[in-house]
């Protein structure tokens, strides 16, 4: 049994990879820098503040944000946000360059454009790369959006649920020997969602976190370990399971209730 849980703990970002794969979700894409995105203007401003960094799920297309209607929801909400697409497909996180390229393709050069705030609105392995972001990362995002989010195995996710919970888990307090703390594994990343629990995660190293899931998602038994760490505000559930249909239901029930800037007048 100890053995099992050393060896989980040892997990990194590849084996996130390996499971989709063997899941039978498709071809892997080669990762290629720098990573490609989109820019999306707001409709009712020329010189936002704002940015959503929009992350899809492991085989999806950036442009299915645009064909799905998320788009189109800020526009509808009267948001004065730009958002980007960016192409950060699964061979980038199993190539382990995830973090590096969303730091040097997306948010320093946001950053330089002269954005003030910046979101990261992530879908199933989307969701998990914002969460990685945001534990390496302290301080560069002013929140974060994970819809349908990809949070480890499931055995990780019952050692939690045998310990009373994320409040109770007295998980690793240190990484594992040798480990690249800019590269954690799954453990580490649930210890750091351990900082959500009873307290309301302001801005700063922990930006507010607010999560959307479907009733039958094939990920739901986790999605339930971490919804009962937040405000119940920041969490939404939808009937269905892991496609494009829960996903806008979610986003449009989400958008309206987060503290994004809205359009003049």
């Amino acid at each position: 049994m100890q053995t099992l849980f050393a060896m989980r703990r040892r997990l990194s970002i590849l084996a996130l990879g390996a499971l989709l794969l063997l899941a039978g979700c498709g071809g892997m894409r080669t990762a290629r820098g720098p990573l490609e995105s989109r820019l999306e203007k707001s409709s009712c401003t020329p010189n936002a503040d704002t940015l959503l960094v929009l992350l899809p799920g492991a085989y999806s297309h950036p442009d299915e944000f645009r064909r799905e209607g998320f788009i189109q929801a800020l526009n509808d909400n009267r948001l004065a946000v730009d958002a980007m697409l960016v192409d950060a497909h699964l061979g980038y996180y199993h190539a382990k360059t995830i973090l590096d390229r969303l730091s040097q393709d997306v948010i320093v050069p946001a950053r330089n454009n002269g954005y003030q705030s910046i979101w990261i609105v992530g879908i199933s392995v989307g969701g998990f790369g914002g969460l990685l972001y945001a534990q390496t990362h302290p301080g560069d995002l002013a929140g974060l959006v994970t819809i349908a989010p990809y949070l480890g195995e499931r055995a990780l996710g019952a050692d939690i649920t045998n310990a009373g919970g994320l409040a109770r888990w007295n998980g690793p307090l240190n990484a594992p020997p040798g480990s690249d703390p800019r590269k954690p594994d799954e453990t580490q990343l649930w210890q750091w969602l351990r900082g959500y629990v009873g307290n309301t995660a302001t801005f700063g190293a922990r930006p507010p976190l607010y999560l959307g899931y479907g009733t039958d998602d094939r990920f739901v038994f986790s999605h339930g370990l971490l919804a009962a760490a937040l405000p119940r505000e920041r969490v939404f559930t939808t009937e269905g399971g892991h496609d494009w249909p829960e996903w806008t239901r979610l986003w449009r029930r989400m958008l309206p209730t987060l503290p994004l800037p809205g359009c003049p007048g």
